[in-house]
């Protein structure tokens, strides 16, 4: 038997489209924090002035937007630093580590509106609805303006989208207080403003959930959501030559940056270095998996021989691996 060792993919090596939009991502997540902090900051004032703590409330809302914008832009700064040391794939998961901050405190802040609302629909305080109106017709245009910057920056990456969602739901939050305001106005049914809170209550709890459990599964090495690793193993077996695929592992390092590695074993006489060209187009062109790492071997005549469905015998060769991890994807031998 012939063994052609560790064979490496290029991705490695391979550059990622993100890295090249890093700096335009950075330059609309700055400007979307312009606005937020100067809008804040004026928030403060006529809040401090009108003694109105609903205003200043909302100001203390727009504080945590501008603090998930910052925490942003801290990520990619970290995820920009190239590998060394013990990090051997850099930070590039403090981009991850930020979204799940970003869905967290979302959650957060939706539990304490929740309470805050609940409590003012038992005892719904004055509301003046003329300022409240002004400000929240106010705070719609800029938390517009914010949130289109942050769309022109990448949002595939669940940094930028922990960000965006923080903005979105302020906007939420100002579209609900205009209503309810319109309501006091107009009818004087004060328990409109906590009504309205609670629906975007419902919208961030949405989202907090939805950030926390896609930067969960890249923190727990599960495979990107579009990729089915039964499935892609199953076609990588298929292919010419391949006998057996195991130890297949497919994972995201960061968002938009999945790496695979997997032990193929291919026939004796089979042209090991072929076959590893041959796998990677399949993982590159049909899944955009550039980060590949792929020990090629011959196959032994044990392997070859047909073993009834789950004997313990039959998974892997032992020449290679003791003990493979996850199924094992087994073709039929090709003949010559």
């Amino acid at each position: 038997m012939s063994d052609h060792g560790h064979a490496h993919g290029p991705g490695g090596h391979a550059g990622h489209s993100h890295g090249v939009s890093a700096d335009a991502d950075r330059r609309w997540l700055a400007a979307a924090l312009s606005l937020i902090t100067v809008f804040m900051a004026a928030e403060v004032v006529v809040g401090i002035l009108a003694g109105s703590l609903a205003l200043l409330s909302d100001a203390a809302h727009m504080l945590t937007d501008a603090a998930s914008i910052v925490l942003a832009l801290v990520a990619m700064r970290l995820a920009a630093r190239p590998a060394r040391g013990g990090f051997t794939y850099g930070l590039k998961r403090a981009e991850i580590l930020s979204a799940q901050v970003n869905g967290l405190t979302l959650l957060l802040l939706g539990a304490w509106l929740a309470y805050e609302a609940v409590r003012r629909l038992i005892a719904p305080p004055h509301v003046a609805g003329g300022p409240m109106l002004a400000t929240a017709l106010t705070g719609i245009v800029v938390n517009v303006a914010a949130a289109w910057c942050i769309s022109k920056a990448n949002r595939t990456s669940l940094n930028v989208e922990g960000a965006y969602q923080h903005v979105l739901n302020d906007l939420f939050a100002f579209i609900g207080t205009a209503v309810a305001a319109l309501v006091v106005l107009l009818t004087g049914f004060e328990r409109a403003d906590p009504i309205a809170t609670l629906v975007v209550v419902a919208l961030m709890v949405k989202a907090g959930y939805g950030l926390l459990r896609d930067s969960g599964r890249i923190f727990l090495e599960a495979a990107p959501a579009d990729v089915d690793p039964d499935a892609l193993g199953d076609r990588l077996v298929a292919r010419p030559d391949v006998v057996e695929v195991h130890d297949l592992h497919v994972w995201q390092i960061t968002s938009g940056q999945a790496a695979l590695s997997a032990h193929i074993l291919v026939e004796p006489g089979g042209d090991c270095h072929a076959v590893r060209r041959a796998l990677e187009d399949v993982l590159h062109h049909d899944y955009g998996i550039t980060h590949t790492t792929l020990q090629v071997d011959h196959a032994s005549e044990r392997v070859l021989q047909v073993a009834p469905p789950g004997d313990p015998d039959s998974a892997g060769d032992p020449a290679h691996c003791e003990a493979p991890h996850g199924p094992v994807h087994r073709g039929e031998p090709h003949p010559h």
